[in-house]
């Protein structure tokens, strides 16, 4: 009797453990739905109102919370949307089997103008013990038609080369001209063009010997210098474009940078006076023949080089539409209507300038000894340029010495130990030289101290370790050698979004982007939610031109993003500098 009890025992044990095997098995093997086959969404627009659906499978629920819309495109912008009737789930409010909701298109379109983007976004849950990661599904739709200020508008604030040259091939030819038109403009106000004034001035000056110049010549020699600008833009944006070449890979190459800083040197001892800078006597001869003004003549073809080469001073500014008409003709090969767009591009950036021409000769004062003092300081500033073209190719140490000396330089030219009885007002031109000569001081000692900005020439001396966003950089692998491959698989090893910046060190926006952009609290709060990746373009390599290629980007700086399931975001893409709160907002954007 016992061994039949232990029989029966074991017997038990034995099916348990198979029940409870095949039981645990199917526990296993259990499969779950995919987000795509769990959830459906549609949208469509009927009768003046957006009808949105979701339908859910079976045993699958969406919580009514986590159920919300937005306007991602053109701008960013929270929906109030009336949701339906939800039941209740283990105390959450949720829906299933099928979600509707009706969105008046008034309530968008009232607010935004033009086509737009609405994403719905949901998190749902399997009854079956598995949660999806939440849903975000977009829908395109026409909103009422933009006019043509409304359109130059929004352009104007776009930062994604790709966005402008789609304009270009979807546009009428004279909106892309009135566009770029306004681009100029936009772009005369940046820093960029401002050290082309003294140039221009310098050379109205310089032209104008002891006599004061006319408004009609003075306007003449203007124009001269800005068409010769746009002339080069053109020239180099239709080529660049056609052979997808790098644009400021050519025009900032060590060598154009080495010989324009040469030509402000030497214009600048002209303007001190130590020798003339003038066409041969012959030229001059020919071309007053060739001109009814010989006065006009003068000195032109030294104007035109000057407009041709300063085109290289407003290269980091017009990144974003010069990228954009780039990208635009080597997509169509339309090189007529990118040349134009370009050209009006820059004669609108060179409007100020036109406006200095006529100035001068309609303002200027009568010739004196007061134009040899204006001489001197247009020649410092020929100095600074030459100074602020070679900072892109010089160590930043070499840099900062190279300001310390002009700033002492010029406080001993103005005179600053000389004491002189009853000066009067040139105290306080005294007091500048001092002000020079203290500055210059400190720029000189930081330099030593191996300080690489003029704007901190004390950061050696300064307590406390102040954590730069560029220092820390420096503590990661080499930003060289980057290959297409090695970038893809860095951004499939990450599980965060991804934001790449390129850049290279002849590239003075970039350093704008690493001094001002990146170090700012805001955005680094909001770039801890992503993986940083830095390439450094600098050598211009065939890996390099193939990350270009790859990701049809013309030129430095250039950001690009991945959102985290690794997919490459070419409507998010920012080209040239970008603000900080506005480089925040638009992480933050790609973060949710």
């Amino acid at each position: 009797m016992g061994s039949i009890i232990k029989k029966m025992v074991w017997i038990s044990v034995v099916l348990s453990t198979f029940v409870l095997g095949g039981f645990g098995s199917a526990i296993q093997k259990q499969e779950f739905l995919k987000p795509e086959d769990a959830f459906r969404v549609s949208a469509a627009k009927q009768n003046n109102t957006i009808e949105i659906d979701i339908t859910i499978a079976q045993s699958i629920h969406v919580y009514k919370e986590s159920l919300e819309f937005m306007i991602v495109s053109p701008v960013e912008k929270k929906v109030e949307a009336v949701k339906p009737q939800a039941i209740d789930f283990e105390g959450e409010e949720v829906y299933e089997k099928a979600i509707h909701v009706s969105i008046p298109a008034e309530q968008i379109e009232s607010q935004i103008k033009g086509n737009y983007t609405l994403a719905v976004k949901f998190e749902g849950c399997s009854d079956k013990g598995i949660c999806y990661q939440p849903i975000t599904e977009t829908f395109d739709f026409k909103g009422e038609e933009l006019s043509i200020f409304d359109k130059i508008s929004s352009l104007t604030k776009e930062g994604n080369t790709a966005k402008i040259a789609d304009v270009l091939g979807s546009e009428s030819s004279w909106f892309v001209i009135v566009l770029f038109f306004v681009f100029g403009l936009l772009l005369a106000l940046t820093p960029c063009v401002f050290p082309m004034i003294p140039i221009l001035s310098s050379i109205i000056v310089s032209q104008s010997g002891d006599e004061k110049p006319s408004v009609a010549k003075a306007f003449f020699i203007s124009l001269v210098y800005v068409v010769s600008m746009a002339l080069t833009y053109t020239f180099v944006g239709v080529v660049a474009g056609l052979l997808g070449a790098d644009i400021q890979a050519a025009m900032q190459n060590p060598w154009v940078l080495t010989l324009f800083a040469g030509l402000f040197v030497a214009l600048a001892l002209s303007l001190f006076g130590y020798y003339e800078i003038g066409l041969p006597a012959s030229w001059q001869s020919k071309i007053s023949k060739a001109s009814d003004d010989a006065a006009k003549s003068k000195g032109l073809m030294g104007t035109a080089v000057m407009g041709l080469l300063s085109a290289l001073i407003v290269g980091p500014c017009v990144a974003p539409p010069l990228g954009g008409a780039v990208l635009f003709i080597s997509h169509t090969g339309d090189a007529w209507l990118g040349g134009w767009a370009l050209f009006v591009m820059s004669m609108g950036m060179g409007m100020p300038l036109l406006l200095v021409g006529i100035g001068a000769g309609k303002f200027m004062p009568r010739p004196g000894g007061w134009m040899m003092r204006v001489s001197q300081v247009f020649g410092v500033m020929m100095l600074g340029l030459a100074i602020f073209m070679l900072s892109r190719i010089l160590p930043d140490s070499v840099t900062v010495v190279l300001w310390a000396l002009l700033f002492l330089g010029s406080a001993l030219y103005m005179g600053v130990f000389e004491s002189k009885e009853d000066e009067g007002a040139l105290k306080l031109f005294r007091l500048l030289a001092l002000v020079f000569f203290l500055y210059g001081s400190s720029l000189f000692v930081g330099a030593l101290s191996g300080a690489t900005s003029i704007l901190d020439p004390f950061e050696k001396f300064t307590s406390g370790a102040k954590a730069t966003f560029a220092a820390q950089e420096e503590d990661k692998s080499t930003h060289l050698g980057y290959s297409v491959e090695r970038l893809m698989q860095e951004v499939q090893a990450s599980e965060k979004p991804v934001v790449v910046d390129f850049g290279k060190a002849s590239c003075s926006a970039c350093d704008e982007l690493e001094l001002i952009t990146f170090p700012n609290p805001v955005v680094q709060e909001q770039l801890k939610k992503f993986t940083f990746i830095k390439i450094d373009l600098t050598k211009n390599t065939e890996e390099d031109k193939a990350l270009l290629k790859k990701f049809e980007l013309f030129g430095t700086p250039n950001i690009i993003f991945f959102d985290k399931n690794n997919n490459f975001l070419p409507e998010k893409s920012l080209t040239g500098f970008i603000k900080p709160e506005d480089f925040a907002k638009h992480l933050e954007a790609i973060a949710q």
